[in-house]
């Protein structure tokens, strides 16, 4: 065991489950082999019998003294943050500010053309921009990946050892050093925060992201490079089964929009929730811009995770749910099976969870759950909960043009449309 004092080093020799004879320097000592030889332990180390929970005089006295020094440290440190704030005025307020909420966030991004193609990473870097200049503290960074993650902020600087003033960093190729920096400085709180890679590179990350959401961090992850849209790229770069994996963690919201108008909304919500992690997942390949709701029905649908995305017209007679690249594929097969058919967008199902029942059933009607069928390009099983039929990707993808993998894969109008019948 290395320890630390005073950033020198000393080497010390410890040894584990010290006093029970039988486990002492095995990794036996590590489990749960120990706990039988509790009371042997106890006596071998001069504890007392008949007190389980025993804390010596000396740790007392020892954290009472840590204690009162750490109080003085705060009065002294209090006020030398009021003598700054005094000559500071400026940025005292802005420590101050309160954060915007995700509508006065929305309201400072532009809006995007309908019928447009837009890649929702590229859409992605549009609205980051009014983050960054309406959140002073908000900071991003990629694991060596901006030119491709589209995260960049302008005009803020690069983090490094000659500008800690600078919001972006760059991490290197180094997503599980990444995700643990990010959770140390949400813990820190002063910051927002956000890192970036390709989905498929999520895995590397993952115990940061699990201790995130296990703490309640309010950390956003961008993953791009969603799908077997990824195309030439080939299996090993098409996350097929990794979002159905996050969404099954707990506490983790996983946004993956289906237009640059929902992506708006997906980063506004992510750098806005207070108690939790946000996963951006957002596409490589150009989605277009639905036509069918208003720009504003859409963000604010996506708010609560999931919402009308295409009305029926009359009785409702069936109910398409298109997620991510596929909203606009269930759009299409809406189309063509008749005017009696709803289509719903589900960009984030942790959100819509959170909805009243009311909300729930007046856009996913339990007695339409056999006529409902969900779609998109990822493993099916977890859709299953709202939809009796499920149009996805239960395999590995392939090394081609996206247009050909989706082809290959089976997620065409026609195909929806057959089994939505």
């Amino acid at each position: 065991t290395i320890c630390l004092s005073d950033w020198s080093s000393d080497v010390c020799k410890t040894i584990i489950g010290k006093g029970i004879d039988e486990i002492a320097g095995t990794c036996a000592a590590h489990g749960e082999a120990g706990v039988q030889y509790q009371d042997s332990g106890r006596e071998a180390l001069g504890l007392p019998a008949d007190e389980k929970w025993y804390v010596s005089p000396d740790t007392y006295d020892y954290f009472k003294s840590h204690k009162a020094e750490l109080v003085a440290k705060y009065d002294e440190w209090q006020e030398t943050f009021k003598a700054w704030k005094a000559a500071n005025a400026d940025k005292a307020a802005m420590l101050e500010k309160p954060a915007p909420s995700a509508e006065e966030l929305m309201a400072k991004m532009g809006g995007f053309e309908v019928g447009s193609g837009v890649a929702t990473r590229n859409a992605g870097a549009e609205v980051l921009q009014p983050i960054a200049q309406e959140m002073p503290f908000y900071l991003s960074g990629s694991a060596d990946l901006h030119g491709s993650n589209k995260n960049y902020m302008k005009g803020v600087g690069d983090f490094s050892k000659n500008n800690y003033a600078g919001r972006n960093f760059y991490y290197g190729i180094r997503e599980h050093g990444m995700g643990a920096i990010l959770n140390g400085m949400a813990f820190y709180g002063l910051h927002t925060v956000s890192g970036s890679t390709f989905l498929v590179f999520s895995g590397y990350m993952m115990g940061s992201v699990r201790v995130a959401a296990l703490s309640g961090l309010p950390v956003s992850y961008i993953w791009t490079h969603d799908s077997i849209g990824v195309g030439e790229d080939g299996p090993t770069h098409q996350p097929v089964e990794v979002v159905a994996g996050l969404r099954a963690m707990p506490n983790l919201d996983v946004m993956r929009p289906g237009d640059a108008e929902e992506t708006a909304a997906a980063y506004a919500s992510s750098v806005t929730r207070p108690d939790g992690p946000t996963a951006l997942i957002l596409s490589r390949q150009n989605l277009a811009v639905i036509d069918t709701c208003s720009a504003e029905e859409k963000r604010a649908g996506t708010l609560k995770g999931g919402y009308v995305a295409k009305k029926e017209e009359g009785e409702l007679e069936g109910i398409l749910i298109g997620v991510g690249s596929e909203l606009e594929l269930a759009i299409n097969a809406a189309k063509e099976l008749g005017k009696g058919w709803r289509v719903v967008s589900m960009p984030c199902v942790e959100a819509f969870e959170r909805q009243s029942a009311e909300y729930i059933e007046s856009v996913l009607p339990k007695a339409m759950k056999a006529k409902t069928t969900a779609a998109e390009a990822g493993y099916t099983a977890a859709w299953y909960k709202y939809a009796d039929k499920v149009l996805g990707v239960d395999s590995f993808g392939l090394s081609a043009p996206g247009d050909e993998v989706f082809e290959a894969k089976g997620l065409t109008v026609p195909a929806m449309v057959a089994l939505a019948k």
